[in-house]
Protein backbone atom coordinates (compact mmCIF):
# COMPACT_ATOMS: atom_id res chain seq x y z
CA UNK A 1 0.00 0.00 0.00
CA UNK A 2 1.54 3.87 -0.77
CA UNK A 3 2.45 6.02 1.91
CA UNK A 4 -1.00 7.37 3.26
CA UNK A 5 -3.29 5.42 1.11
CA UNK A 6 -6.41 4.94 2.80
CA UNK A 7 -8.73 1.57 3.43
CA UNK A 8 -11.90 1.31 3.78
CA UNK A 9 -13.25 -1.27 6.34
CA UNK A 10 -16.61 -1.47 8.18
CA UNK A 11 -14.85 -2.53 11.68
CA UNK A 12 -11.35 -2.36 12.87
CA UNK A 13 -10.89 -4.41 16.43
CA UNK A 14 -7.55 -3.02 17.64
CA UNK A 15 -6.01 -5.46 19.48
CA UNK A 16 -5.05 -9.42 19.09
CA UNK A 17 -5.55 -11.30 22.29
CA UNK A 18 -8.22 -12.91 24.07
CA UNK A 19 -10.50 -9.89 24.43
CA UNK A 20 -9.50 -8.87 20.08
CA UNK A 21 -10.32 -12.61 19.14
CA UNK A 22 -13.28 -12.75 21.31
CA UNK A 23 -14.80 -10.01 20.04
CA UNK A 24 -13.82 -11.20 16.32
CA UNK A 25 -15.51 -14.61 16.89
CA UNK A 26 -18.72 -12.50 17.52
CA UNK A 27 -18.62 -10.06 14.94
CA UNK A 28 -18.09 -12.82 12.27
CA UNK A 29 -20.90 -14.46 13.79
CA UNK A 30 -23.15 -11.41 12.87
CA UNK A 31 -21.19 -11.13 9.78
CA UNK A 32 -19.53 -8.08 10.43
CA UNK A 33 -16.62 -6.81 7.71
CA UNK A 34 -13.87 -6.27 10.03
CA UNK A 35 -10.27 -6.86 10.53
CA UNK A 36 -7.79 -7.35 13.89
CA UNK A 37 -4.93 -5.36 14.15
CA UNK A 38 -2.26 -6.40 16.97
CA UNK A 39 1.35 -4.75 16.90
CA UNK A 40 3.03 -8.34 17.71
CA UNK A 41 4.70 -10.40 15.23
CA UNK A 42 2.51 -13.40 16.76
CA UNK A 43 -0.83 -14.57 17.70
CA UNK A 44 -0.22 -14.64 21.61
CA UNK A 45 3.16 -13.33 22.21
CA UNK A 46 1.32 -10.42 24.70
CA UNK A 47 1.29 -14.24 27.16
CA UNK A 48 4.68 -15.76 25.64
CA UNK A 49 6.47 -12.36 26.61
CA UNK A 50 5.63 -12.65 30.20
CA UNK A 51 7.65 -14.29 32.99
CA UNK A 52 8.47 -17.73 31.95
CA UNK A 53 7.33 -19.12 35.20
CA UNK A 54 4.18 -17.78 34.29
CA UNK A 55 0.89 -19.81 34.45
CA UNK A 56 -2.99 -18.48 34.16
CA UNK A 57 -4.50 -18.44 36.83
CA UNK A 58 -7.75 -19.77 36.14
CA UNK A 59 -8.21 -23.70 35.66
CA UNK A 60 -8.84 -24.70 31.91
CA UNK A 61 -12.44 -24.67 32.35
CA UNK A 62 -12.86 -21.40 32.91
CA UNK A 63 -9.73 -20.49 30.25
CA UNK A 64 -11.18 -21.25 26.90
CA UNK A 65 -13.02 -18.57 24.47
CA UNK A 66 -16.66 -18.69 23.48
CA UNK A 67 -16.96 -21.84 20.87
CA UNK A 68 -13.74 -23.48 21.37
CA UNK A 69 -13.24 -24.76 25.10
CA UNK A 70 -9.70 -24.94 26.30
CA UNK A 71 -7.77 -28.37 25.18
CA UNK A 72 -6.51 -29.88 28.87
CA UNK A 73 -7.92 -31.49 31.56
CA UNK A 74 -10.55 -29.11 33.41
CA UNK A 75 -8.39 -28.59 36.65
CA UNK A 76 -5.26 -28.17 34.92
CA UNK A 77 -3.37 -24.48 34.79
CA UNK A 78 -1.89 -23.80 31.55
CA UNK A 79 1.49 -22.18 31.34
CA UNK A 80 1.79 -18.69 29.60
CA UNK A 81 3.17 -20.76 26.62
CA UNK A 82 0.32 -22.83 26.14
CA UNK A 83 -2.15 -20.42 26.26
CA UNK A 84 -0.63 -18.32 23.67
CA UNK A 85 -0.44 -21.26 21.73
CA UNK A 86 -4.45 -21.88 22.52
CA UNK A 87 -5.01 -18.12 21.50
CA UNK A 88 -2.97 -18.93 18.17
CA UNK A 89 -5.07 -21.82 17.52
CA UNK A 90 -8.03 -20.15 18.36
CA UNK A 91 -7.47 -17.74 15.41
CA UNK A 92 -6.49 -20.39 13.09
CA UNK A 93 -9.66 -22.23 13.70
CA UNK A 94 -12.27 -19.26 12.90
CA UNK A 95 -10.37 -17.75 10.40
CA UNK A 96 -9.81 -14.88 12.41
CA UNK A 97 -8.44 -12.09 10.13
CA UNK A 98 -5.65 -10.96 12.26
CA UNK A 99 -2.67 -8.60 10.61
CA UNK A 100 -0.01 -8.80 12.65
CA UNK A 101 2.79 -6.44 13.25
CA UNK A 102 0.49 -3.92 12.81
CA UNK A 103 1.09 -1.37 15.88
CA UNK A 104 -1.68 1.64 15.92
CA UNK A 105 -0.67 4.87 16.49
CA UNK A 106 -3.44 7.72 16.25
CA UNK A 107 -7.22 7.23 16.49
CA UNK A 108 -8.82 10.23 15.51
CA UNK A 109 -12.57 10.88 14.54
CA UNK A 110 -13.65 12.37 10.98
CA UNK A 111 -17.17 13.15 10.84
CA UNK A 112 -19.72 10.24 11.39
CA UNK A 113 -16.75 7.92 10.77
CA UNK A 114 -12.86 6.99 12.34
CA UNK A 115 -9.53 7.13 11.32
CA UNK A 116 -7.33 4.52 12.45
CA UNK A 117 -3.12 5.49 11.75
CA UNK A 118 -0.22 2.66 11.75
CA UNK A 119 2.29 3.62 10.05
CA UNK A 120 2.03 5.04 6.82
CA UNK A 121 -1.21 2.79 6.84
CA UNK A 122 -4.69 4.67 7.28
CA UNK A 123 -8.00 2.73 7.72
CA UNK A 124 -11.16 4.56 7.41
CA UNK A 125 -13.46 2.90 9.59
CA UNK A 126 -17.44 3.05 10.61
CA UNK A 127 -16.73 0.93 13.92
CA UNK A 128 -13.94 0.66 16.19
CA UNK A 129 -13.38 -1.74 19.03
CA UNK A 130 -10.60 -1.08 21.51
CA UNK A 131 -9.73 -4.74 22.78
CA UNK A 132 -6.69 -3.57 25.09
CA UNK A 133 -6.35 -4.30 28.93
CA UNK A 134 -5.52 -0.77 30.44
CA UNK A 135 -2.04 -2.76 31.71
CA UNK A 136 0.52 -0.83 28.73
CA UNK A 137 2.65 1.45 30.08
CA UNK A 138 4.84 0.30 33.00
CA UNK A 139 4.42 2.36 35.99
CA UNK A 140 7.30 3.28 38.15
CA UNK A 141 7.67 5.98 41.44
CA UNK A 142 9.39 8.71 39.73
CA UNK A 143 11.61 8.29 43.00
CA UNK A 144 13.25 5.38 41.32
CA UNK A 145 15.57 7.39 39.35
CA UNK A 146 17.08 8.44 42.86
CA UNK A 147 18.24 5.00 43.58
CA UNK A 148 21.74 3.93 43.75
CA UNK A 149 22.93 3.30 40.05
CA UNK A 150 24.76 0.00 41.25
CA UNK A 151 20.87 -0.87 42.42
CA UNK A 152 19.34 -3.08 39.19
CA UNK A 153 15.49 -2.36 38.47
CA UNK A 154 13.44 -4.09 36.25
CA UNK A 155 9.33 -3.99 36.09
CA UNK A 156 7.36 -7.14 35.89
CA UNK A 157 6.56 -6.57 32.23
CA UNK A 158 10.09 -7.01 31.33
CA UNK A 159 10.63 -9.54 34.15
CA UNK A 160 11.52 -13.49 32.76
CA UNK A 161 13.43 -15.25 35.36
CA UNK A 162 16.20 -14.59 37.85
CA UNK A 163 18.92 -15.19 35.65
CA UNK A 164 18.25 -11.43 35.18
CA UNK A 165 18.49 -10.05 38.64
CA UNK A 166 22.48 -9.11 39.92
CA UNK A 167 23.74 -10.90 42.55
CA UNK A 168 22.62 -10.57 46.02
CA UNK A 169 18.95 -9.53 47.50
CA UNK A 170 16.12 -8.09 45.94
CA UNK A 171 12.97 -5.98 47.21
CA UNK A 172 9.34 -6.77 45.15
CA UNK A 173 7.98 -3.26 45.38
CA UNK A 174 4.03 -4.47 44.97
CA UNK A 175 2.08 -7.17 46.68
CA UNK A 176 -0.41 -8.32 44.25
CA UNK A 177 -1.12 -11.35 42.19
CA UNK A 178 2.43 -10.47 39.77
CA UNK A 179 4.47 -9.40 42.82
CA UNK A 180 3.87 -12.29 45.04
CA UNK A 181 4.86 -15.14 42.45
CA UNK A 182 7.69 -13.34 41.39
CA UNK A 183 8.41 -13.20 44.86
CA UNK A 184 8.38 -16.74 44.85
CA UNK A 185 10.28 -16.91 41.28
CA UNK A 186 13.62 -15.42 43.06
CA UNK A 187 13.42 -16.26 46.72
CA UNK A 188 15.72 -19.32 46.28
CA UNK A 189 19.48 -18.45 46.97
CA UNK A 190 18.55 -14.68 47.99
CA UNK A 191 17.45 -12.76 50.28
CA UNK A 192 14.01 -10.87 49.26
CA UNK A 193 11.73 -8.50 50.54
CA UNK A 194 7.59 -7.84 49.58
CA UNK A 195 6.92 -4.18 50.35
CA UNK A 196 3.08 -3.48 50.05
CA UNK A 197 -0.59 -4.23 50.85
CA UNK A 198 -1.76 -6.90 49.85
CA UNK A 199 -5.06 -6.87 47.74
CA UNK A 200 -6.94 -9.86 50.00
CA UNK A 201 -7.06 -13.18 48.78
CA UNK A 202 -9.40 -15.89 47.60
CA UNK A 203 -9.31 -18.02 51.18
CA UNK A 204 -8.76 -21.58 49.91
CA UNK A 205 -6.23 -23.11 47.56
CA UNK A 206 -7.24 -23.26 43.97
CA UNK A 207 -6.15 -26.46 43.02
CA UNK A 208 -7.47 -28.40 46.40
CA UNK A 209 -10.30 -31.34 45.69
CA UNK A 210 -12.74 -28.87 47.55
CA UNK A 211 -11.74 -25.97 45.15
CA UNK A 212 -11.87 -27.77 41.99
CA UNK A 213 -15.10 -29.68 42.71
CA UNK A 214 -17.08 -26.17 44.50
CA UNK A 215 -15.47 -23.28 45.74
CA UNK A 216 -13.72 -22.47 42.16
CA UNK A 217 -17.18 -22.15 40.32
CA UNK A 218 -19.00 -20.31 43.40
CA UNK A 219 -15.85 -18.16 43.31
CA UNK A 220 -14.85 -17.59 39.40
CA UNK A 221 -18.88 -18.02 38.15
CA UNK A 222 -20.83 -16.90 40.99
CA UNK A 223 -18.91 -14.19 42.71
CA UNK A 224 -16.70 -12.65 39.85
CA UNK A 225 -19.07 -13.08 36.99
CA UNK A 226 -22.44 -12.55 38.40
CA UNK A 227 -22.43 -11.16 41.71
CA UNK A 228 -19.66 -8.60 41.86
CA UNK A 229 -21.10 -6.68 38.44
CA UNK A 230 -22.62 -3.24 37.28
CA UNK A 231 -25.88 -5.28 37.61
CA UNK A 232 -26.07 -5.37 41.66
CA UNK A 233 -25.29 -2.70 44.01
CA UNK A 234 -22.51 -4.83 45.72
CA UNK A 235 -20.99 -5.17 42.79
CA UNK A 236 -20.92 -1.10 42.03
CA UNK A 237 -19.81 -0.65 45.10
CA UNK A 238 -16.43 -2.93 45.13
CA UNK A 239 -15.73 -1.27 41.16
CA UNK A 240 -15.78 2.04 43.08
CA UNK A 241 -13.73 0.78 46.14
CA UNK A 242 -11.33 -1.27 44.07
CA UNK A 243 -10.80 -0.04 40.61
CA UNK A 244 -7.38 0.16 39.59
CA UNK A 245 -5.84 -1.60 42.78
CA UNK A 246 -5.85 -5.03 41.25
CA UNK A 247 -7.90 -8.69 42.12
CA UNK A 248 -6.96 -11.08 45.47
CA UNK A 249 -4.64 -13.50 45.40
CA UNK A 250 -5.69 -16.25 43.03
CA UNK A 251 -3.43 -18.87 43.31
CA UNK A 252 -1.08 -17.87 46.28
CA UNK A 253 -1.42 -16.67 49.71
CA UNK A 254 0.32 -14.47 52.32
CA UNK A 255 1.01 -17.60 54.20
CA UNK A 256 3.39 -19.30 50.51
CA UNK A 257 5.43 -15.59 51.53
CA UNK A 258 5.97 -16.26 55.45
CA UNK A 259 6.68 -19.78 54.23
CA UNK A 260 9.46 -19.05 51.79
CA UNK A 261 11.07 -16.76 54.69
CA UNK A 262 10.78 -13.95 52.32
CA UNK A 263 9.70 -10.62 54.86
CA UNK A 264 6.31 -8.49 53.95
CA UNK A 265 6.91 -5.16 54.64
CA UNK A 266 5.70 -2.10 54.68
CA UNK A 267 5.01 0.18 51.13
CA UNK A 268 8.42 1.78 49.30
CA UNK A 269 7.07 5.78 49.68
CA UNK A 270 10.83 6.93 48.71
CA UNK A 271 15.04 7.03 49.00
CA UNK A 272 17.61 7.68 51.38
CA UNK A 273 20.69 7.87 50.73
CA UNK A 274 20.64 5.78 47.40
CA UNK A 275 18.46 2.88 49.35
CA UNK A 276 14.55 2.12 48.72
CA UNK A 277 12.74 4.22 51.87
CA UNK A 278 9.39 2.33 53.57
CA UNK A 279 6.75 3.75 54.97
CA UNK A 280 7.84 3.41 58.63
CA UNK A 281 11.19 5.41 57.80
CA UNK A 282 13.25 2.06 57.43
CA UNK A 283 15.80 1.54 54.62
CA UNK A 284 16.78 -1.81 52.37
CA UNK A 285 19.94 -2.49 51.34
CA UNK A 286 19.62 -4.70 48.17
CA UNK A 287 21.44 -5.36 44.78
CA UNK A 288 17.91 -6.03 42.86
CA UNK A 289 14.29 -3.94 42.70
CA UNK A 290 11.49 -5.49 40.71
CA UNK A 291 8.81 -3.09 40.60
CA UNK A 292 5.62 -4.73 40.48
CA UNK A 293 3.53 -1.61 40.38
CA UNK A 294 1.20 -2.07 37.68
CA UNK A 295 0.50 0.31 34.77
CA UNK A 296 -0.61 3.43 33.05
CA UNK A 297 -3.59 2.82 31.27
CA UNK A 298 -1.66 3.83 28.07
CA UNK A 299 -4.84 5.27 25.75
CA UNK A 300 -2.88 8.50 24.89
CA UNK A 301 -3.31 7.56 21.39
CA UNK A 302 -6.69 7.74 21.44
CA UNK A 303 -6.77 11.39 20.05
CA UNK A 304 -10.88 11.35 20.73
CA UNK A 305 -12.00 13.59 23.80
CA UNK A 306 -14.04 10.11 25.64
CA UNK A 307 -11.00 9.79 28.17
CA UNK A 308 -11.26 10.83 31.87
CA UNK A 309 -8.40 10.06 34.27
CA UNK A 310 -6.29 8.21 31.52
CA UNK A 311 -9.65 5.86 30.84
CA UNK A 312 -12.44 6.11 28.79
CA UNK A 313 -16.03 6.77 29.65
CA UNK A 314 -18.64 4.33 28.74
CA UNK A 315 -21.14 1.94 29.37
CA UNK A 316 -20.89 -1.71 29.10
CA UNK A 317 -17.62 -1.18 26.42
CA UNK A 318 -20.43 0.95 23.89
CA UNK A 319 -19.49 4.88 24.38
CA UNK A 320 -22.42 6.57 24.05
CA UNK A 321 -20.77 10.02 23.55
CA UNK A 322 -19.14 9.03 20.60
CA UNK A 323 -21.17 6.73 18.54
CA UNK A 324 -19.14 3.69 16.64
CA UNK A 325 -16.59 3.48 19.80
CA UNK A 326 -16.47 0.62 21.98
CA UNK A 327 -14.14 -1.33 24.66
CA UNK A 328 -13.45 -4.43 24.95
CA UNK A 329 -11.25 -5.70 27.98
CA UNK A 330 -10.96 -3.66 30.98
CA UNK A 331 -11.06 -3.99 34.04
CA UNK A 332 -14.42 -4.14 35.44
CA UNK A 333 -15.93 -3.07 31.86
CA UNK A 334 -19.13 -4.91 33.57
CA UNK A 335 -17.92 -7.42 36.35
CA UNK A 336 -14.40 -8.56 37.72
CA UNK A 337 -14.50 -11.23 34.96
CA UNK A 338 -14.27 -8.32 32.27
CA UNK A 339 -10.55 -8.91 32.57
CA UNK A 340 -10.69 -12.99 33.05
CA UNK A 341 -11.18 -15.62 30.41
CA UNK A 342 -14.63 -16.71 31.17
CA UNK A 343 -16.11 -13.35 31.48
CA UNK A 344 -14.44 -11.31 28.41
CA UNK A 345 -16.43 -13.39 26.13
CA UNK A 346 -19.75 -11.85 27.64
CA UNK A 347 -18.39 -8.52 26.83
CA UNK A 348 -17.00 -9.27 23.65
CA UNK A 349 -20.66 -10.34 22.68
CA UNK A 350 -22.42 -7.58 24.05
CA UNK A 351 -20.27 -5.45 22.07
CA UNK A 352 -20.34 -7.06 18.83
CA UNK A 353 -24.41 -7.02 18.82
CA UNK A 354 -23.82 -3.18 19.56
CA UNK A 355 -21.56 -3.20 16.34
CA UNK A 356 -23.62 -5.21 14.33
CA UNK A 357 -26.93 -3.39 14.95
CA UNK A 358 -25.60 0.11 13.48
CA UNK A 359 -26.87 1.19 10.29
CA UNK A 360 -24.26 1.16 7.26
CA UNK A 361 -23.00 4.17 6.65
CA UNK A 362 -21.05 5.84 3.49
CA UNK A 363 -17.71 3.64 4.51
CA UNK A 364 -17.88 0.12 2.51
CA UNK A 365 -15.97 -3.09 2.50
CA UNK A 366 -13.76 -1.91 -0.60
CA UNK A 367 -10.57 -0.62 -0.99
CA UNK A 368 -9.82 2.75 -2.04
Amino acid sequence: MAAFDTEYIDTVVIGGGQAGLSVGHHLAAHGVDFVILDANPRIGDAWRNRWDSLRVFTPAKFSGLDGMPYPAHPDYFPTKDEYADYLEAYAHRFDLPVRLGVEVDRLTRRGDHYVVAAGDEMIEVNNVVVAMAHYQVPKVPAFAAELDPSIFQIHSRDYRNPSQLHPGDALVVGAGNSGVEIALDIHDGRRVWLAGDYPGHIPFAIDSFLARKLLVRLVLRGLFHRLLSERTPIGRRFRDRKMGHGVPLVRTKPRDIDAAGIEHVARVEGVSQGLPRLAAGRTIDVANVVWCTGFEPGFSWIDIDVMENGFPRHRRGVVEESPGLFFVGLEFLYAVSSSQFHGVGRDAAHVARAVASRRPSAVGATTG
